[in-house]
């Protein structure tokens, strides 16, 4: 969840360590902190807040150094503060830490009583006194480093430089993200890809219990016996202005507009309308192998586990094949039933999520076939699961996620219909119909972007409501649920999303002149239903805002507040309504003067349980 940015090189260190601290603040952090080495001493330097705060800090010293490491903390052990903040430091051993040790109140125990003296409350703090405990029985960096990670249990991606070793930089992970950036004399250790994208594309993807030393001559990667590796390269597809906010307000708008784009990249090459059919090379998985499937479990968490609840819809209903949803945390910790030949699919937009990954592992363990549906190439999702959906979305930086969202809808429907087709579920002519609609998606979301305006202006009108209420049916309570979330992720109003047939079990109750209900109404098999809910809503004195199908004159007549979309199949018609949310809850935040990119209390990648 914290990030992480180290450096060695001819450039100076410093600016090289702000800003990538910078390109990770999307990961979410309360402090922020860095160390370097100048005149053969490692110098530390720390603050609470906002990496600005720790920039204008040293600005006046006009520091210079060719190595270092940086870190911005989230707070777990200990409140945010100075102390707590990230480099920590024991002797001449410096460490940078993601993840949680969860035996460290024992080893500070056992570490106290040998005389070591703690300065602050984190976890974190025990790996640079154990590392010291070895180093000063005369090992090097690299294998104290090894010896202390013996005793420790948990998570962790660690950097880390010693004082009388000032030439090298040493990472290792292990159920935490960590990757090497290769540049020419220069080399960069990361949590994720944007903290070096400026300076290289080239990268090493560190894998469990592996080491990398990293000096100006070159990158060696081993296990913790020591043992050395081949890892390849990989080259990163991005540019860094994919991840930049090109002119954009914020991160987050940027990525709302970009949906026609995503949309377009995740769908090329991966079907043909000739032959009516789906490449079953993306998923990996023979015909046999679908059309063996007895049941579909998809797991995830946050907005991918809504995508997973529109996801059972679209696989029940196309292909005609049980689908169960289960949130990650969840399905880990209860005695999951899994039959032979079930297939599990887990959805992130990182491939980093710790719970989901759990997941992923305990579905594996139980052997069943796992397909990952995943955003971020040589993610360690993507890497363990037996076969990988990329989304090909592009970084997306703001913590609310939106085009991950849409293009895991497209990347599902894509499932659905390869799942119907090896089943003898539809045939070559109606799947060619459904591929065909799903070409046409990109220029209709363009569409409703261009009705932006309309979206702002109930925005000016609700912004300061202290409630919402989100109402779909069918595949549409799902995009009620991300409405809601997206809403009061950013704008920090409480918001619910709800079965609009359920409405009358409970949250009729909470309906007043006071609070907007937002009712997703397209023309579809149910929607007389929903005509009925609104009809309830009002009767109670509810203000309604609908989402529309074009040409619906009845829902004019209920309310003044709708926005109105093009019509799609029933399958692809939630992306269409998904926009306007992402728009309505970016600009209540807005105008509430909410940091969006950036919403209090919430990491990017939650990638600690």
């Amino acid at each position: 969840m914290c990030g992480i940015i180290g450096y060695i090189g001819k450039q100076n260190a410093i600016p090289i360590l702000i800003d990538g601290l910078k390109r990770l603040e999307y990961r979410g952090y309360d402090s922020a902190g860095l160390a370097f080495v100048k005149s053969g001493k490692i110098h530390v330097r720390r603050c609470a807040g906002k990496i600005r705060e720790l920039e204008s800090s040293i600005k006046s010293e006009n520091l210079q150094s060719h190595t270092g490491i940086g870190h911005t903390r989230w707070a777990t052990h200990g409140r945010p503060s100075e102390e707590n903040a990230h480099p920590h430091r024991a002797g001449g051993i410096v460490v940078v830490h993601n993840g949680i040790i969860e035996n460290y109140l024992e080893l500070k125990t056992e570490l106290k009583k040998e005389g070591h003296v703690f300065t602050s409350e984190t976890d974190t703090e025990v790996i640079c006194h154990l590392i010291d405990r070895h180093v000063k029985k005369g090992l090097k960096i690299e294998d104290a480093t090894r010896e202390a990670l013996k005793h420790i249990e948990g998570a962790y991606a660690i950097g880390i430089i010693r004082e009388d070793e000032p030439d090298r930089i040493i990472a290792v992970r292990k159920d935490s993200p960590l990757i090497l950036g290769l540049g020419q004399d220069e080399f960069f250790i990361a949590s994720d890809i944007p903290a070096f994208l400026n300076y290289t594309r080239d990268a090493l993807i560190l894998d469990n219990n592996e080491m990398a030393v990293i000096t100006r001559g070159g990158v060696a990667v081993s296990d913790l016996e020591g043992n050395p590796l081949n890892k390849k390269i990989t080259t990163i597809t991005w540019s860094p202005a994919m991840a930049e906010k090109g002119g954009y307000r914020h991160f987050m708008l940027k990525e709302i507009f970009e949906q026609p784009r995503a949309i377009t990249d995740t769908i090329r090459n991966r079907f043909s309308l000739e032959k009516g059919e789906v490449s079953l090379d993306e998923f990996s998985m023979t015909a046999a192998e679908m059309k063996k499937a007895g049941k579909i479990f998809l797991v995830a968490c946050g907005t991918s586990w809504h995508s997973a609840l529109a996801g059972k819809y679209m696989i029940e209903d196309i292909a005609g094949v049980p689908a169960e949803v289960d949130i990650a945390s969840e399905f880990r910790y209860r005695n999951t039933i899994i039959p032979k030949d079930s297939i599990v699919i887990v959805i992130t937009q990182s491939g980093e999520t710790a719970d989901t990954i759990a997941a992923q592992r305990e579905a594996k363990r139980k052997g069943a076939k796992v397909l990952s549906i995943c955003n971020v190439v040589g993610s360690t999702s993507s890497r363990e699961a037996d076969s990988v959906f990329y989304t090909h979305s592009g970084p997306e930086i703001g913590v609310a996620s939106t085009k991950a969202f849409t293009t895991q809808l497209i990347s599902l429907y894509l499932f659905s219909i390869a799942l119907a087709h090896a089943r003898g579920a539809l045939d070559k002519k109606r799947i060619s119909e459904m591929l065909h609609e799903l070409l046409l998606l990109p220029e209709k979301v363009e569409k409703v972007l261009k009705i932006e305006e309309s979206v702002l202006r109930i925005a000016k009108k609700y912004f300061q409501a202290k409630d919402f209420l989100y109402l779909g049916r069918g595949l549409h309570y799902p995009i009620a649920l991300e409405g809601a979330l997206k809403l009061k992720e950013i704008s920090y109003i409480h918001a619910e999303g709800y079965p609009a047939g359920e409405m009358k079990h409970g949250p009729i109750a909470l309906i007043d002149n006071e609070m907007p209900v937002l009712v997703l109404a397209p023309k579809d098999k149910v929607y007389e239903k929903i005509l009925s809910n609104i009809e309830e809503v009002k009767s109670r004195g509810g203000l309604v805002i609908a989402l529309a199908t074009e040409g619906d004159s009845n829902i004019t007549a209920l309310t003044p507040d709708v926005i109105f979309l093009p019509e799609s199949n029933p399958y692809l018609t939630p992306v269409l309504f998904t926009v306007p949310l992402h728009l309505l809850a970016y600009h209540i935040a807005v105008l509430r003067g909410c940091d969006v990119d950036q919403p209090r209390n919430l990491a990017k990648s939650v990638t600690v349980e």
